[in-house]
């Protein structure tokens, strides 16, 4: 049983709502990270992406732009909120609801991965790689920013890269690793952009 009160618990959407409420969140970029913006201008489609997380959803809004097909998702509804604002009247898909039980009415062939998967608790990691390769069709790809570090409190949490081969590998063939360039100070030096592309 956990004591804690729902607002000092990451894994419930009242520890998000508070900080967005609060505006407490050096995670936002305000923008998009270079790598994105490379890996976006590679490619010759326009994928249908989802983006978990998706907080300020600058970088779902910025691929909008662009024409691919976005579904921006985060189950705190002070974030969706704040998505909603900083998206206005754009072409994609918002949503309030859980990565765990959502269901879409068919796979992307793009999930974007920034500050989320360490915005976990490490007891929902488990979950995170057959979650992933549910929501991509076959051949689909995760692609985004991954935290790695050890240290025990989060968030952020970070995880340590053999942690990640051991959640990704079943699942999917990593085909790109890089160190981000332009992180936020929060994860400076402890952020790479990695690709991984799904097992049918």
């Amino acid at each position: 049983m956990n004591d804690k009160p729902d607002h000092l618990r990451p894994e419930l959407p009242d520890f998000w709502d508070k900080r967005f409420d609060e505006g407490v969140t050096p995670w936002a970029a305000g923008g998009v990270p270079a790598a994105l913006a490379d890996y976006a201008a590679g490619r010759g489609d326009r994928p249908r992406t989802l983006v978990p997380g998706c907080g300020h959803a600058w970088e779902a809004g910025w691929l909008a732009a662009r024409g691919w097909d976005v579904t921006a998702l985060d189950f705190s509804p002070a974030a969706v909120a704040t998505a909603r604002a900083t998206l206005g009247d754009w072409p994609g898909q918002l949503l309030c609801a859980d990565f765990f039980t959502f269901a879409p009415e068919t796979p992307f062939d793009l999930v974007y991965e920034r500050a989320f998967l360490c915005a976990m608790p490490r007891r929902l990691w488990p979950d995170y790689g057959r979650r992933m390769h549910e929501l991509l069709a076959p051949d689909g790809v995760l692609a985004g920013l991954f935290f790695f570090d050890d240290t025990p409190k989060g968030p952020p949490f970070g995880i340590r890269p053999e942690e990640l081969d051991a959640l990704l590998g079943p699942w999917f063939t990593r085909e790109d690793d890089r160190p981000a360039t332009d992180s936020l100070p929060v994860f400076a030096g402890r952020e790479r952009w990695q690709v991984w592309r799904r097992i049918a």
